[in-house]
């Protein structure tokens, strides 16, 4: 059974999560499920963009994440907003600020990604086309491994039952109410997990665009070379620049696919 905003609503009235400096300190109501050192934790993320053509799909909101989250959540209950008002404020609070949103544009219209949905660029899905984009992530609440932030990498989420649980409870009833969107994954795990989802019937393989870069700060060398703004000889050991080639071309063969030329 899902977890919703209405079983929280009194606790983040309650909760101050400024007092809270490290996953161990979240408030025991929000958590969802524990299993060894593995938890997950309710973060009023219910908000769900229905119109969206695009969805950009991370792994799992941090903790930095929940307490910005609660925080204006609890802000806007005080103040007496209207619940959808409420979540889709807590959810959109600080997204993909700073560095890494011109690198996203940069990606997104890379691929095409605006001309498949008739706009000039996707800086406009941050503005006044925000309606054509929903952000969400593989697990919707935070997850945590031994109180720090879950990367994706250990353990598997595809094999281990709770992690499962929280992507088919939740992101899977997300992608079933988009079938008609495009699914960008925010990294290999998150495409991989989007795969396992395919091959169950849940998304359609078709329209999920593996291949684009992280827009990560971190992942500045693979961004520059995706976009050509790199030549291949000067990537470094790190960079596989045959494998980002084959990714390009895999997303063109998507994008054309999709009609865009």
């Amino acid at each position: 059974m899902q977890a919703t905003f209405s079983t929280f609503r009194d606790l983040i009235l309650d909760t101050d999560p400024d007092l809270a400096t490290t996953p161990a300190q979240i408030p025991a109501g929000f958590l969802l499920a524990r299993a060894g050192t593995i938890s997950a934790h309710y973060i009023p993320f219910d908000y769900v963009n229905h119109g969206a053509r695009l969805v950009l799909v991370g792994i799992s909101p941090g903790f930095v994440q929940w307490k910005n989250a609660v925080r204006e959540a609890r802000r806007l209950l005080a103040q007496g907003a209207a619940q959808d008002e409420v979540l889709k404020a807590a959810k959109y609070t600080g997204a993909f600020s700073g560095a890494i949103r011109p690198n996203l544009v940069a990606l997104l219209d890379h691929v095409g990604l605006q001309r498949w949905l008739g706009i000039a660029s996707c800086a406009s899905l941050f503005g006044a086309h925000a309606h054509l984009m929903h952000v969400t992530a593989v697990l919707r609440h935070p997850v945590f491994v031994k109180d720090k932030n879950y990367n994706g990498a250990a353990p598997n989420m595809l094999t281990t039952p709770l992690l499962q649980a929280q992507l088919l409870d939740y992101f899977a009833a997300e992608a079933a109410s988009l079938p008609d969107a495009v699914y960008v994954p925010l990294g290999p795990k998150v495409g991989l997990a989007l795969d396992w989802l395919a091959a169950r019937g849940v998304l359609d393989a078709d329209r999920i665009l593996h291949g684009i870069p992280h827009p990560s700060g971190a992942n500045a060398e693979r961004i520059a070379y995706f976009l050509g703004r790199k030549d291949k000889a000067a990537l470094s050991r790190q960079t596989n620049g045959a494998q980002i080639d084959a990714d390009r071309l895999a997303l063109r063969a998507k994008m054309a696919a999709l009609g865009v030329d």
